[in-house]
């Protein structure tokens, strides 16, 4: 031993030297001190009351000596001295007295030299499992994969460096909660020459910090993972996916049949016979049993129906012979067919009740569930189900905002005459203020309409709702569609105006509310659509010959909109068999641009009928990700036959009501109109054309529709309105248009570019009229 060296100290806390100046220091001599334990030597001193000074500072360092690694302790600078303090011994009494590390020593080839261990054993007494000197490295390292090991050791002894802090898994255990792992260290032994004499292995128990350390990182990802849906099954399936692999090699979510219909959670405790839906599976093998989506009741005397009457979590060994699992396929096929051999069953529980339960399961070689995986456990499902509630809720919402936008949305009328209607509403997340509609007007005409309500849930039907009566009531008026939205912007506002009324905590005041719609109304006598938006996508016009042609129609301010001055409308011919396609949102945007991506499912839509086109349109949507709601209104355009329309110019004369009355008189017998309907539709035409010979302004047109009713149009250039007088008994003319209101079914007045039209409609036959 050199002079520099205080003392020798053997693995286990034994003094193997004992130099001059440890004799010194320590007031020992060598005979007194070697082959005793430090920690007992140093008690033993104090015990006499012998208090030495100590080193202020010591230097601790392997070294071999016979083949044996001891522990050489030497003094730090300026360590001696009369008032230096013992801080030096007393980290060695701890060192020695209380060893946290195991420690090998191999020599150049990797075969064991002597070992050391740091568990609680008493110093001296070698331990068993460590190997006998001279046995190789893969058979004492005590590693699950020692080959691995011992290429690492090999390239610590080549010069590759020291490896520090490797975590290495136990023998025997795989790579899950519940395993052993030591914290593993490498050092190459060289001597003061630099030969290599062989290799330092120290490793130390880390599993419980492993173990607490992966359960945060569980935690984090379940955390993370989970809430980016508002979708109650794919918050399930982001639970699944979080804890597997790294929890479980399988997962289960059942959710509670109630929640799934928004009925609400389950009251506590859950009997038995409360129905569960498989929500989510996933993992490293899914059984047909897993996959299949499912309801089932509760079990009884099962652990789910513990778990969900005291809402504590279970640990639950499986084997095949267990009774209980004939009530869950899923997990009796788990089990006999892929050795799933642990399961915990743990609730999902929220303040007011249950929302279902969690299934964790482990198979094969895989370490099985301890004690401690019930707290993890617990954890992640009292975040999952905070998650899973807000779901829930969102889903009950929205199943609300479903019921209130179906009611508010009257069943469109079926096909028109002259029409061939279709509409496709994919609902979104959160969705509810997207409508279409179909409103018969005079003269054999249809308005098509689409709109859309931004905003969420409920307040956006409802608001919906209101928007589509209002345009039903003006459209009654035979207003044009630039007229329409003027007057539909008007009525919005005041809409809105009352929502920023309300008191402010009220939370639709903080909700933005906007609105936009596109009208087209239909003319098949003439074969055109007059349009006009505000806000929303171009129409698309799919012409006979499969051609598409993107209607550039001005778009106007959206509804309530500060310049809400002008609503700019355009009328483009649209032949017969043509399709007419409006829509809402960027997912319309997709089907109308020319350059979207669902454009190209219009490819031959004027070959196929409008309902095989609405269907592949919605199967393509539904495949794509999309987060607002969508409205799309398909309508396939007819002309109306020419011998159902007889058009008639008239002079500006008195003469005009004599030959109107002739032409109408031919035109209905032709149609085969009964003795009683001819007379009186004769008359309100004679009324109509006086009418328009006294107070209107050449040229003078009779138009007659026969459609599901008779139409009597009188056209002329004057702009002044019609309206009924209510002539006195000696008056001898002012009962025209009183004579035309009691005997039509109904009858008005609508503007054009060249003037009026004043129109009246009589059912097709006096049975009709009378019913």
């Amino acid at each position: 031993m050199s002079d520099d060296v205080l003392l020798l100290l053997g693995q286990d806390g034994t003094v193997m030297g004992w130099g001059q100046t440890a004799a010194k220091l320590f007031r020992w001599s060598a005979a007194d001190a070697v082959g005793q334990s430090l920690s007992a030597l140093l008690r033993r001193a104090r015990s006499i009351g012998h208090n030495f000074p100590g080193p202020a500072a010591l230097l601790v360092r392997p070294a071999l000596y016979d083949d044996s690694m001891l522990w050489q302790v030497f003094a730090g600078d300026g360590a001696i001295g009369d008032g230096a303090a013992p801080l030096g011994t007393a980290t060695l009494e701890a060192l020695f007295a209380h060893p946290l590390l195991d420690v090998k020593i191999f020599d150049a080839r990797l075969r064991l030299v002597s070992t050391a261990s740091g568990t609680d054993k008493e110093p001296g007494i070698p331990d068993p499992a460590a190997g006998a000197p001279g046995a190789p490295f893969t058979a004492v390292c005590g590693c699950a994969d020692p080959q691995a090991e011992a290429s690492v050791a090999r390239s610590v002894l080549d010069g590759a460096g020291p490896v520090l802090n490797r975590l290495v898994v136990g023998a025997g255990m795989s790579d899950r909660s519940g395993r052993k792992i030591a914290c593993v260290s490498y050092l190459r032994l060289e001597d003061h020459r630099g030969r290599v004499l062989g290799l330092l292995a120290c490793a130390a128990d880390v599993t419980a910090q492993e173990r607490a350390q992966r359960c945060l990182y569980l935690l984090q990802a379940v955390r993370t993972g989970m809430g980016h849906r508002l979708n109650l099954m794919d918050a399930s399936q982001e639970l699944v996916q979080a804890v597997v692999p790294g929890f479980a090699s399988t997962a289960l979510v059942e959710v509670a049949e109630s929640a799934v219909r928004g009925e609400g959670a389950l009251a506590t405790p859950a009997g038995p016979g409360a129905l569960l839906r498989r929500a989510a599976v996933h993992g490293q093998v899914l059984t047909a049993a897993g996959t299949a989506a499912a309801v089932r009741p509760l079990p009884a005397e099962t652990p789910f129906s513990q778990v969900l009457s005291d809402l504590q979590p279970r640990l639950v060994p499986l084997c095949t012979d267990s009774t209980w699992l004939a009530a869950d396929p899923f997990l009796a096929d788990l089990t006999a067919q892929h050795g799933a051999h642990s399961a915990i069953v743990a609730p999902l529980a929220v303040d007011d009740g249950v929302l279902g339960l969690v299934t964790f399961c482990r198979h094969g070689n895989e370490a099985p569930f301890v004690q401690e995986d019930l707290a993890v456990a617990s954890a992640v499902c009292a975040h999952a189900a905070l998650c899973i509630d807000r779901a829930y809720l969102y889903l009950r919402e929205w199943i609300i905002t479903s019921a209130v936008q179906r009611r508010l949305l009257a069943d469109l009328p079926g096909n028109r005459p002259a029409l061939e209607i279709a509409t496709l509403h994919l609902p979104g997340a959160e969705g509810g203020g997207a409508w279409s509609d179909v409103i018969a007007l005079p003269g054999s005409r249809t308005a098509l309409v689409v709109g859309d309500v931004a905003g969420e849930g409920i307040p956006a039907a409802i608001t919906m709702g209101l928007l589509r009566t209002a345009l039903r009531t003006l459209a009654s008026l035979d207003l044009q569609p630039d007229e329409l939205l003027a007057r539909l912007s008007d009525t919005t506002a005041q809409l809105f105006g009352a929502r920023a009324a309300l008191p402010p905590m009220d939370p639709l005041v903080r909700e933005p509310l906007a609105a936009g719609a596109v009208i087209a109304v239909y003319d098949p006598v003439a074969l055109t659509c007059t349009i006009a938006r505000a806000g929303l996508p171009q129409p698309l016009v799919i012409l006979p010959d499969g051609t598409t042609s993107v209607q550039h129609v001005p778009s106007g301010p959206a509804l309530a909109s500060p310049d809400t001055a002008h609503f700019p409308a355009a009328t483009v011919a649209v032949p017969h068999g043509s399709t007419l396609v409006l829509g809402t949102t960027r997912t319309a945007e997709d089907v109308l641009s020319s350059a979207g991506p669902l454009h190209s499912l219009l490819n031959g839509a004027s070959a196929r009928p409008v309902e095989s086109l609405r269907t592949t349109l919605e199967q393509a949507c539904l495949r794509r990700s999309r987060q607002d709601e969508t409205q799309l209104l398909f309508a396939r355009t007819k002309a109306m036959p020419l011998a159902q329309v007889m058009t008639c110019a008239l002079p500006h004369s008195p003469q005009a009501a004599s030959l109107a009355r002739k032409a109408a008189r031919g035109r209905m017998r032709d149609w085969g109109m009964d003795e009683e309907t001819a007379s009186t539709n004769e008359l309100i035409v004679s009324e109509l054309v006086g009418n328009a010979v006294r107070y209107g302004a050449p040229p003078l047109q009779l138009r007659l529709i026969r459609g599901q009713t008779v139409t009597c149009e009188v056209e002329d250039s004057a702009l002044s309105a019609p309206h009924v007088k209510h002539a006195r008994t000696v008056d001898e003319s002012g009962r025209g248009l009183f004579i035309v209101a009691s005997l039509a079914a109904q009858w008005g007045t609508r503007y054009t570019a060249k003037g009026k039209i004043v129109w009246a409609e009589q059912p097709a036959s006096a049975a009709a009229c009378s019913s």
